[in-house]
Protein backbone atom coordinates (compact mmCIF):
# COMPACT_ATOMS: atom_id res chain seq x y z
CA UNK A 1 0.00 0.00 0.00
CA UNK A 2 1.76 3.68 -0.70
CA UNK A 3 1.57 6.39 1.27
CA UNK A 4 -0.94 8.14 -0.18
CA UNK A 5 -3.49 5.51 0.09
CA UNK A 6 -2.85 5.30 3.74
CA UNK A 7 -3.51 9.12 4.21
CA UNK A 8 -6.36 9.92 6.57
CA UNK A 9 -7.60 13.34 6.50
CA UNK A 10 -9.16 14.53 9.78
CA UNK A 11 -9.39 17.48 11.90
CA UNK A 12 -7.05 18.05 15.05
CA UNK A 13 -10.18 17.76 16.73
CA UNK A 14 -10.19 14.48 16.40
CA UNK A 15 -6.87 13.44 17.14
CA UNK A 16 -5.89 16.09 20.12
CA UNK A 17 -7.43 17.23 23.60
CA UNK A 18 -6.14 20.90 24.66
CA UNK A 19 -5.35 21.93 27.82
CA UNK A 20 -5.68 25.94 29.12
CA UNK A 21 -3.24 27.66 30.76
CA UNK A 22 -2.94 29.58 33.84
CA UNK A 23 -5.32 32.55 34.14
CA UNK A 24 -3.12 35.40 36.33
CA UNK A 25 -6.13 37.31 37.91
CA UNK A 26 -6.96 38.78 41.08
CA UNK A 27 -7.98 35.22 42.49
CA UNK A 28 -5.01 33.72 41.01
CA UNK A 29 -2.03 36.52 41.55
CA UNK A 30 -1.36 34.67 45.17
CA UNK A 31 0.38 32.31 43.34
CA UNK A 32 3.29 34.40 42.21
CA UNK A 33 6.57 33.98 43.99
CA UNK A 34 10.16 34.38 43.55
CA UNK A 35 10.82 31.13 43.03
CA UNK A 36 9.09 27.58 42.29
CA UNK A 37 7.59 26.59 38.86
CA UNK A 38 8.32 29.21 35.73
CA UNK A 39 5.49 30.44 34.48
CA UNK A 40 5.49 29.97 30.98
CA UNK A 41 4.22 33.53 28.40
CA UNK A 42 4.44 33.45 25.23
CA UNK A 43 7.54 35.95 25.56
CA UNK A 44 8.99 33.74 28.25
CA UNK A 45 8.94 30.81 25.26
CA UNK A 46 10.23 33.21 23.07
CA UNK A 47 13.17 34.24 24.88
CA UNK A 48 13.97 30.99 26.56
CA UNK A 49 13.57 32.65 29.92
CA UNK A 50 11.90 33.05 33.03
CA UNK A 51 10.44 36.40 34.73
CA UNK A 52 7.89 34.81 37.10
CA UNK A 53 7.25 31.39 39.06
CA UNK A 54 4.19 30.30 40.46
CA UNK A 55 4.08 28.28 44.16
CA UNK A 56 5.43 24.52 43.56
CA UNK A 57 2.62 23.32 46.53
CA UNK A 58 -0.31 25.00 44.45
CA UNK A 59 0.41 24.63 41.02
CA UNK A 60 -2.65 23.49 39.16
CA UNK A 61 -1.79 20.16 37.47
CA UNK A 62 -3.59 20.61 34.34
CA UNK A 63 -1.55 23.80 33.54
CA UNK A 64 1.61 21.88 34.30
CA UNK A 65 4.02 20.49 30.69
CA UNK A 66 6.95 18.92 30.88
CA UNK A 67 9.62 19.00 28.29
CA UNK A 68 7.94 16.76 25.87
CA UNK A 69 4.58 18.58 25.86
CA UNK A 70 3.91 20.76 22.88
CA UNK A 71 2.57 23.91 24.17
CA UNK A 72 0.62 26.29 21.73
CA UNK A 73 -0.06 29.75 21.68
CA UNK A 74 -3.93 31.16 21.51
CA UNK A 75 -3.96 34.76 22.19
CA UNK A 76 -2.10 37.48 20.34
CA UNK A 77 0.69 36.11 18.83
CA UNK A 78 -1.09 32.78 17.71
CA UNK A 79 0.27 29.17 16.09
CA UNK A 80 3.76 29.50 17.79
CA UNK A 81 4.58 26.02 18.88
CA UNK A 82 7.32 24.84 21.55
CA UNK A 83 8.16 21.96 23.22
CA UNK A 84 11.60 21.16 25.57
CA UNK A 85 9.98 23.66 28.30
CA UNK A 86 9.11 22.90 31.79
CA UNK A 87 6.61 24.99 33.53
CA UNK A 88 3.16 26.51 34.03
CA UNK A 89 1.80 27.66 30.97
CA UNK A 90 0.19 31.06 31.08
CA UNK A 91 -3.69 31.10 29.82
CA UNK A 92 -2.59 32.83 26.20
CA UNK A 93 -1.31 29.11 26.06
CA UNK A 94 -2.32 25.58 25.32
CA UNK A 95 -1.37 22.78 26.37
CA UNK A 96 -2.07 19.95 22.94
CA UNK A 97 -2.35 16.21 23.94
CA UNK A 98 -2.47 14.04 21.23
CA UNK A 99 -3.87 10.60 20.92
CA UNK A 100 -1.12 9.02 20.35
CA UNK A 101 -2.96 5.90 18.82
CA UNK A 102 -3.49 8.05 15.71
CA UNK A 103 -0.65 10.68 16.22
CA UNK A 104 2.62 10.64 16.56
CA UNK A 105 3.62 13.60 19.05
CA UNK A 106 6.75 14.66 17.50
CA UNK A 107 5.28 14.68 14.12
CA UNK A 108 2.72 16.84 15.40
CA UNK A 109 4.62 19.25 16.50
CA UNK A 110 6.16 19.59 13.22
CA UNK A 111 2.72 19.71 11.56
CA UNK A 112 1.68 22.38 13.70
CA UNK A 113 5.33 24.31 13.26
CA UNK A 114 4.43 24.74 9.76
CA UNK A 115 3.89 28.28 8.24
CA UNK A 116 1.01 27.13 6.36
CA UNK A 117 -0.51 25.83 9.75
CA UNK A 118 -0.32 29.17 11.31
CA UNK A 119 -1.34 31.36 8.76
CA UNK A 120 -4.21 29.08 8.57
CA UNK A 121 -4.62 29.65 12.49
CA UNK A 122 -4.58 33.23 12.50
CA UNK A 123 -7.04 33.25 9.34
CA UNK A 124 -9.63 31.15 11.80
CA UNK A 125 -8.90 33.33 14.69
CA UNK A 126 -11.20 35.89 16.38
CA UNK A 127 -10.81 39.54 16.99
CA UNK A 128 -9.16 42.09 15.10
CA UNK A 129 -6.73 43.80 17.35
CA UNK A 130 -5.74 40.90 19.38
CA UNK A 131 -6.38 37.62 17.71
CA UNK A 132 -7.72 34.71 19.91
CA UNK A 133 -8.18 31.25 18.82
CA UNK A 134 -10.69 29.08 20.91
CA UNK A 135 -11.00 25.52 21.44
CA UNK A 136 -13.25 24.82 18.59
CA UNK A 137 -11.39 26.76 16.31
CA UNK A 138 -8.32 24.90 17.09
CA UNK A 139 -10.07 22.00 16.38
CA UNK A 140 -11.16 22.60 13.48
CA UNK A 141 -7.54 22.48 11.57
CA UNK A 142 -7.73 20.14 9.16
CA UNK A 143 -4.64 17.26 8.91
CA UNK A 144 -3.44 15.01 6.88
CA UNK A 145 -1.63 11.92 8.39
CA UNK A 146 -0.08 8.89 6.81
CA UNK A 147 -0.05 5.89 8.71
CA UNK A 148 2.28 5.86 12.19
CA UNK A 149 4.87 4.17 10.49
CA UNK A 150 5.54 7.12 8.11
CA UNK A 151 4.80 9.79 11.22
CA UNK A 152 7.55 8.33 13.26
CA UNK A 153 10.36 8.28 10.32
CA UNK A 154 9.32 11.68 9.20
CA UNK A 155 9.41 13.20 13.21
CA UNK A 156 12.95 11.76 13.20
CA UNK A 157 14.25 13.20 9.74
CA UNK A 158 12.76 16.51 10.88
CA UNK A 159 14.30 16.24 14.62
CA UNK A 160 17.87 15.30 13.41
CA UNK A 161 17.82 18.99 11.33
CA UNK A 162 16.46 20.93 14.35
CA UNK A 163 19.42 19.41 16.25
CA UNK A 164 21.67 20.71 13.33
CA UNK A 165 20.33 24.08 13.59
CA UNK A 166 20.75 24.63 16.79
CA UNK A 167 24.09 23.64 17.19
CA UNK A 168 24.87 26.16 14.54
CA UNK A 169 22.84 28.52 16.25
CA UNK A 170 24.65 27.90 19.47
CA UNK A 171 28.31 28.06 17.02
CA UNK A 172 27.33 31.26 15.67
CA UNK A 173 26.25 32.89 19.65
CA UNK A 174 29.98 31.75 20.85
CA UNK A 175 31.34 33.34 17.72
CA UNK A 176 29.33 36.42 18.50
CA UNK A 177 30.11 36.52 22.41
CA UNK A 178 34.04 35.71 20.97
CA UNK A 179 33.39 39.12 18.86
CA UNK A 180 31.92 41.29 22.00
CA UNK A 181 34.57 40.43 24.43
CA UNK A 182 37.64 41.50 22.15
CA UNK A 183 35.67 44.31 21.12
CA UNK A 184 35.01 45.52 24.65
CA UNK A 185 38.52 44.76 25.47
CA UNK A 186 40.35 46.48 22.35
CA UNK A 187 37.69 49.63 21.85
CA UNK A 188 36.48 50.14 25.38
CA UNK A 189 38.88 49.30 27.84
CA UNK A 190 41.63 50.20 25.38
CA UNK A 191 43.69 46.88 26.83
CA UNK A 192 45.70 46.66 24.36
CA UNK A 193 47.02 50.36 24.30
CA UNK A 194 47.20 49.84 28.34
CA UNK A 195 49.39 47.03 27.93
CA UNK A 196 51.52 48.69 25.84
CA UNK A 197 51.96 51.94 27.41
CA UNK A 198 52.72 50.15 31.01
CA UNK A 199 55.73 47.88 28.64
CA UNK A 200 53.52 44.58 29.41
CA UNK A 201 52.93 42.27 26.83
CA UNK A 202 49.62 42.33 25.14
CA UNK A 203 49.15 38.97 24.24
CA UNK A 204 48.46 39.91 20.85
CA UNK A 205 50.38 38.84 17.31
CA UNK A 206 53.02 41.35 16.51
CA UNK A 207 50.97 42.53 13.45
CA UNK A 208 47.33 43.35 15.28
CA UNK A 209 49.51 44.62 18.45
CA UNK A 210 51.14 47.07 16.11
CA UNK A 211 48.07 48.37 15.13
CA UNK A 212 47.65 50.00 18.48
CA UNK A 213 49.20 52.93 19.91
CA UNK A 214 51.20 53.25 23.32
CA UNK A 215 50.13 55.81 25.06
CA UNK A 216 46.92 58.22 25.54
CA UNK A 217 45.51 61.82 25.38
CA UNK A 218 42.55 63.68 26.97
CA UNK A 219 39.43 63.95 24.86
CA UNK A 220 35.65 65.14 25.99
CA UNK A 221 35.14 61.47 27.27
CA UNK A 222 38.40 61.26 29.06
CA UNK A 223 41.32 59.58 27.99
CA UNK A 224 41.25 57.54 24.89
CA UNK A 225 44.45 56.18 22.70
CA UNK A 226 46.49 58.47 20.96
CA UNK A 227 45.60 59.56 17.56
CA UNK A 228 41.88 58.46 17.92
CA UNK A 229 39.14 60.76 18.06
CA UNK A 230 35.80 60.59 19.24
CA UNK A 231 32.96 60.56 16.39
CA UNK A 232 28.93 59.40 16.11
CA UNK A 233 26.89 57.16 14.39
CA UNK A 234 25.64 59.67 11.63
CA UNK A 235 29.14 60.72 10.98
CA UNK A 236 30.32 57.67 9.83
CA UNK A 237 26.95 55.76 8.73
CA UNK A 238 23.86 56.58 6.96
CA UNK A 239 20.64 56.00 8.88
CA UNK A 240 18.15 55.28 6.84
CA UNK A 241 14.30 54.89 8.48
CA UNK A 242 11.44 52.52 7.69
CA UNK A 243 8.61 53.15 5.19
CA UNK A 244 5.65 54.51 7.16
CA UNK A 245 2.79 52.77 5.48
CA UNK A 246 0.16 50.48 6.42
CA UNK A 247 2.07 46.63 6.50
CA UNK A 248 1.60 44.68 3.29
CA UNK A 249 -0.27 41.54 3.09
CA UNK A 250 1.92 38.64 3.48
CA UNK A 251 2.06 35.85 0.80
CA UNK A 252 3.36 32.54 0.20
CA UNK A 253 6.01 33.40 -2.44
CA UNK A 254 7.66 36.87 -2.79
CA UNK A 255 10.19 39.06 -1.35
CA UNK A 256 11.35 39.21 2.19
CA UNK A 257 10.04 42.12 4.32
CA UNK A 258 11.67 42.43 7.72
CA UNK A 259 9.55 42.27 11.05
CA UNK A 260 10.62 43.05 14.63
CA UNK A 261 11.16 39.09 14.93
CA UNK A 262 13.90 38.76 12.96
CA UNK A 263 15.87 41.31 14.56
CA UNK A 264 17.66 39.15 17.30
CA UNK A 265 19.07 40.27 20.74
CA UNK A 266 22.32 39.32 19.63
CA UNK A 267 23.63 40.88 16.29
CA UNK A 268 22.07 37.80 14.36
CA UNK A 269 19.66 37.99 11.50
CA UNK A 270 16.84 34.91 12.28
CA UNK A 271 14.96 34.80 8.81
CA UNK A 272 13.11 31.30 9.71
CA UNK A 273 10.29 32.67 9.75
CA UNK A 274 10.03 34.90 6.37
CA UNK A 275 7.77 37.35 6.05
CA UNK A 276 7.30 37.60 1.83
CA UNK A 277 5.40 40.21 -0.26
CA UNK A 278 4.97 41.10 -3.94
CA UNK A 279 7.21 42.20 -6.60
CA UNK A 280 4.82 45.32 -6.10
CA UNK A 281 4.74 46.18 -2.58
CA UNK A 282 8.47 45.12 -2.58
CA UNK A 283 9.78 47.71 -5.05
CA UNK A 284 7.48 50.44 -2.54
CA UNK A 285 9.24 49.44 0.39
CA UNK A 286 12.95 49.56 -0.95
CA UNK A 287 11.92 52.68 -2.24
CA UNK A 288 14.16 54.14 0.53
CA UNK A 289 16.79 51.66 0.21
CA UNK A 290 17.05 47.88 -0.06
CA UNK A 291 19.66 46.07 2.90
CA UNK A 292 22.31 44.19 1.81
CA UNK A 293 25.08 42.52 3.64
CA UNK A 294 26.76 44.26 6.67
CA UNK A 295 23.82 46.57 7.01
CA UNK A 296 22.66 46.67 10.57
CA UNK A 297 19.34 46.81 11.30
CA UNK A 298 17.36 48.26 14.92
CA UNK A 299 14.20 48.10 16.76
CA UNK A 300 12.88 51.59 17.41
CA UNK A 301 9.57 51.24 18.66
CA UNK A 302 8.36 49.01 21.73
CA UNK A 303 10.85 46.69 21.48
CA UNK A 304 14.16 48.72 21.38
CA UNK A 305 17.39 48.72 20.51
CA UNK A 306 17.40 45.09 18.98
CA UNK A 307 20.22 44.95 16.74
CA UNK A 308 21.28 42.65 13.94
CA UNK A 309 23.38 42.33 10.98
CA UNK A 310 22.27 41.05 7.66
CA UNK A 311 24.55 38.28 6.40
CA UNK A 312 25.89 37.33 2.71
CA UNK A 313 23.58 36.50 0.19
CA UNK A 314 20.32 38.06 1.93
CA UNK A 315 18.72 41.40 0.58
CA UNK A 316 15.01 42.62 2.21
CA UNK A 317 13.07 45.26 2.86
CA UNK A 318 12.76 46.98 6.07
CA UNK A 319 9.93 46.34 7.86
CA UNK A 320 7.68 48.81 10.11
CA UNK A 321 9.30 50.04 13.38
CA UNK A 322 13.22 49.52 12.50
CA UNK A 323 15.83 51.34 11.06
CA UNK A 324 18.95 50.50 9.07
CA UNK A 325 22.59 51.66 9.79
CA UNK A 326 24.50 51.50 6.54
CA UNK A 327 28.86 52.55 6.49
CA UNK A 328 29.85 54.99 4.66
CA UNK A 329 32.40 54.36 1.98
CA UNK A 330 34.71 56.90 4.70
CA UNK A 331 34.23 54.03 7.45
CA UNK A 332 33.78 50.34 5.54
CA UNK A 333 34.15 48.23 8.88
CA UNK A 334 30.26 47.38 9.50
CA UNK A 335 31.15 44.85 11.73
CA UNK A 336 32.44 47.51 14.35
CA UNK A 337 29.29 49.22 13.70
CA UNK A 338 27.42 46.14 15.09
CA UNK A 339 29.71 45.36 17.97
CA UNK A 340 29.34 49.12 19.17
CA UNK A 341 25.82 48.84 18.88
CA UNK A 342 26.23 45.40 20.77
CA UNK A 343 28.36 46.71 23.41
CA UNK A 344 27.67 47.84 27.10
CA UNK A 345 28.82 51.30 25.81
CA UNK A 346 26.72 51.43 23.02
CA UNK A 347 23.40 49.84 24.41
CA UNK A 348 24.02 52.52 27.26
CA UNK A 349 24.03 55.35 24.83
CA UNK A 350 20.90 53.89 22.58
CA UNK A 351 19.00 53.69 26.83
CA UNK A 352 19.96 56.86 27.33
CA UNK A 353 18.28 58.27 24.34
CA UNK A 354 14.98 56.14 24.45
CA UNK A 355 11.88 58.54 24.62
CA UNK A 356 9.69 56.90 26.95
CA UNK A 357 5.72 56.82 26.30
CA UNK A 358 2.60 55.53 28.14
CA UNK A 359 2.23 52.40 25.61
CA UNK A 360 5.31 51.94 24.17
CA UNK A 361 8.99 53.36 24.79
CA UNK A 362 11.06 54.49 21.61
CA UNK A 363 13.98 55.51 20.26
CA UNK A 364 13.48 58.57 17.39
CA UNK A 365 15.26 57.54 14.40
CA UNK A 366 16.71 60.99 15.05
CA UNK A 367 18.65 59.90 18.01
CA UNK A 368 20.52 57.35 16.22
CA UNK A 369 22.75 59.41 14.18
CA UNK A 370 23.70 60.89 17.43
CA UNK A 371 24.50 58.09 19.38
Amino acid sequence: MSVTEEIKHLKLGDITSLSQGLAINSKTKHLLKNKGIPLLRIKDLINNQVEQYIDTENAPGKCLASKSDIIYTRTGQVGLVFNDREGVIHNNCFKVIPDETIVNKKFLYWFLFQKKVRDYAINIASGSVQKDLNHSSFASIPIKLPSLKHQEKAAKILDKLKRKIELNQKMNETLEEIAKTLFKSWFIDFDPVRAKAEGRPTGLSKEISDLFPDSFEDSELGKIPIGWEISNIGEISEVIDCLHSKKPAREDHGYLLLQLNNITDNGILDISDKYLITNNDYEKWTSRMETKQGDCVITNVGRVGAVSQIPREVKAALGRNMTAIRAKDVFPFPTFILEYLLSTLGRNEIRLNIDVGTILNALNVKSIPKL
